[in-house]
């Protein structure tokens, strides 16, 4: 008999892609895709725990299947991955790992995701769609953010392979990309200088890429041979980092059968000059563009690391619509961070107002063991004030964008 396997994935599109990759993994040993979860011999649970309610989901997924195991036999293994494994690979101490094993002793194997590897392509639902990742991990270290723990330093993928997986996507009839990573406009930065030598905290001396010469590389050669001069990023009158990811969509966008090409997540303090213009020329590049600003005011913004001001924001914006014909805007918005006070609020509802998003990811903030907002601050918005203020905003912002989509009949993915 044909063992079976099922993936339940939690989180964003980065998960899903990885998912993809286990899948393949299974599928390559022989498995096949069970009907359920309830009904299948192994089941792999992809975790997230970017907030506290996911985390807790997970939780109360594996209870509901250690029960049917109990009761019914099935599923004979429980595999959980992702980014609550990944935190607990990177813990030291060990107490994350611990604390995972006791809240679910059941739970046959703990697998770190970067396990998986990129040894199958991935086994992809979609036929015209395509997920590819370009880099995993985070250097950044926004306060209230747990990615730096659960997927470690910022590692691009190979430029060769990026292409060549692309390539292969086209011939196989597959006509939209989105490329995927935590930052994926600082694509390249460890490739050109090294991973050792791109620092991990953004406030470490005067430069992000710490080699001790102190000089850029004069060129990186591409795949094809041609040597190009890495695009510098710079942000506050800091030398932030190199990266090729302008380069990288053109590549791309040369490919015949690729029709559109999307990407996720981007930062606003690496969006340089020549990636603005490399999407201006380019019409496969979308002109639905996804910038997190997270809050509109500067107090707020300077508690969680953001390191930019709403006014240098409003001006990415300003800028990058006069130069990108039609381009649209999304965003990701906390409300109720640690402190936050009814005027910092008006200053976000002030900049959302402005910005003019289509859309907006907005969430309640949620305490994040490991991260500096949880060391530093106190989680002190109660969470009636938060709900209020995450009612105000989705009002203002995803209700009209609900409305637009109901009337064109089109299924709406503004929440998550």
């Amino acid at each position: 008999m044909i063992q079976t396997y099922f993936i339940k994935t939690f989180g964003c599109q980065q998960n899903e892609s990885d998912s993809e990759r286990i899948a393949s993994y299974f599928r390559n040993r022989g498995f096949g895709k069970a009907k359920g979860m309830y009904q299948a011999d192994t089941v792999v649970i992809n975790t997230c725990m970017i907030r506290e309610m996911a985390e807790n989901r997970v939780y109360g997924t594996v209870n509901n299947l250690v029960k049917n195991k109990l009761k019914m036999g099935k599923p004979g293994k429980i595999v959980v991955t992702g980014c609550m494994v990944g935190m607990a690979a990177r813990d030291k101490s060990g107490v994350f790992m611990k604390l995972i094993r006791k809240r679910m002793p059941y739970v046959d194997e703990f697998l770190p995701i970067e396990e998986v590897g990129f040894d199958h392509p991935p086994l992809r639902s979609d036929t015209v769609n395509a997920w590819v990742p370009v880099s995993n991990g985070c250097n950044n270290f926004c306060t209230f953010c747990v990615v730096p723990f659960t997927r470690g330093r910022e590692i691009s993928r190979p430029y060769a392979d990026i292409l060549a997986e692309c390539r292969k996507l086209a011939a196989g009839g597959f006509r939209k990309i989105t490329l995927l990573g935590m930052n994926v406009n600082s694509y390249g930065a460890d490739l050109i200088v090294g991973a050792d030598n791109v620092q991990v905290m953004r406030d470490i001396g005067r430069k992000y890429f710490g080699n001790k010469s102190g000089k850029m590389p004069a060129g990186y050669v591409l795949p094809d041979g041609r040597k190009v001069k890495p695009v510098l990023v710079t942000h506050l009158g800091r030398l932030r980092i190199p990266t090729l990811f302008p380069y990288l969509l053109e590549d791309i966008c040369a490919i015949e059968g690729i029709e559109n090409i999307d990407f996720m997540s981007s930062n606003p303090w690496d969006f340089s000059p020549e990636l603005i213009g490399t999407i201006a020329k380019n019409p496969k590049i979308t002109r639905k563009l996804h910038l997190a600003v997270q809050s509109g005011s500067d107090t707020v913004l300077k508690r969680m690391n953001r390191w930019y001001k709403r006014s240098e924001f409003l001006k990415l914006l300003r800028t990058m619509r006069e130069k990108i014909k039609g381009v649209e805007f999304s965003t990701d918005i906390i409300v109720g961070f640690c402190g936050e006070t009814d005027k910092e609020f008006e200053e976000t509802l002030d900049l959302a107002k402005k910005a003019k998003f289509y859309k907006a990811y907005i969430a309640m903030y949620s305490d994040r063991p490991g991260t500096a907002a949880h060391k530093a601050f106190k989680d002190d918005v109660p969470h009636p004030l938060k709900k209020k203020r995450w009612q105000v905003l989705e009002k203002m912002i995803n209700k009209p964008y609900v409305e637009s989509l109901k009337r064109k009949k089109i299924p709406s993915k503004a929440n998550r």
